[in-house]
């Protein structure tokens, strides 16, 4: 009964909470795995992280995704974990979470070819030690960088402080590019570039009506739609007008629902202008029920 409670807490929680919780999953899955079976992780997880010799990655075209959901120990993945639940939790405020899934997934992507591109073409990195990239930075990079580009004004509150999203992002970003010529996780540190110029250009199309990722989001309908069991079409009821027209029940309104995109829009302006606590608690409520 407790197992089948806890599936279903699973299944109603939202997609950031899911991610989270398959990150902590797969990182117990192969610590334990490799303890019990007297095998060393790495080698475990080397079906799984993504390889920087060149060429090696083609045989292996899935780690561009998967290397975002392992993790080296456990302050990488506590940190990860952590900043990716405060900055996910903004962006679920505002979007959709097809939104998140889809930053989380392209971001890791993202930081996964520019690293690959680095090691193999750029000849600074010739004295770096190659490797295989594991972890989640790239993807929580993304996710933060979007969000403090689309609301940059948005506060956190840190350490007692109210401190700008922008000037977190901006925080982190510059920190990883003064430490990677001398750092030994370089592609680490590529990675996480690799997520934040994902995340700003997401944000900064958006912005302009531009989704970048809206043909992801349609593969992952499609796949989620094709494994999903299918459902009988429910009945559409109608009604016989007195003139005798047949109309349907489900016919709804274009206008209202361009009224609706209006409003949404203008509440994303004044988000991007003076940040989010800057909106009315109905303002709030409103998005909240669009998300939904």
């Amino acid at each position: 009964m407790a197992q089948n409670d806890l599936l279903q807490k699973y299944k109603m929680s939202s997609v950031l909470i899911k991610l989270i919780v398959i990150n902590v999953i797969v990182f117990f899955v192969f610590y334990l795995g490799s303890f019990i079976l007297r095998i060393n992780e790495a080698d475990m997880k080397s079906w799984f992280a993504l390889p920087l010799q060149t060429w090696d990655f083609l045989y292996k075209p899935w780690t561009f995704f998967s290397y975002a959901f392992l993790h080296s120990g456990f302050w990488h993945i506590f940190f990860n974990m952590l900043i990716l639940y405060w900055f996910g939790n903004i962006v679920l405020n505002l979007f959709k979470e097809r939104t998140l899934l889809t930053l989380y997934l392209l971001g890791g992507v993202a930081g996964g070819v520019l690293t690959v591109l680095a090691f193999n073409l750029f000849p600074a990195f010739d004295g770096f030690t190659v490797g295989n990239l594991q972890g989640a930075s790239a993807a929580v990079f993304a996710v933060m960088v979007f969000i403090a580009t689309y609301t940059p004004n948005a506060e956190m509150r840190v350490f007692m402080f109210n401190i700008k999203l922008w000037q977190i992002a901006a925080f982190f970003v510059l920190k990883d590019l003064i430490a990677m010529p001398a750092s030994d996780n370089a592609g680490g540190l590529m990675a996480h570039m690799g997520g934040a110029i994902f995340g700003y250009t997401y944000a900064k199309q958006l912005a302009k009506g531009n989704n970048i990722g809206a043909g992801f989001e349609r593969f992952m309908d499609a796949l989620v739609a094709y494994f999903s069991p299918r459902k009988k079409r429910p009945f559409k009821k109608v009604h016989r007008n007195p003139k005798g027209n047949v109309r349907s029940s489900t016919t709804s309104s274009a206008s209202s629902k361009d009224e609706q995109q209006k409003k949404i829009d203008a509440i994303l302006d004044k988000i991007g202008k003076s940040g989010y606590e800057s909106l009315s608690k109905a303002e709030k409520d409103f998005l909240f029920k669009y998300r939904e």
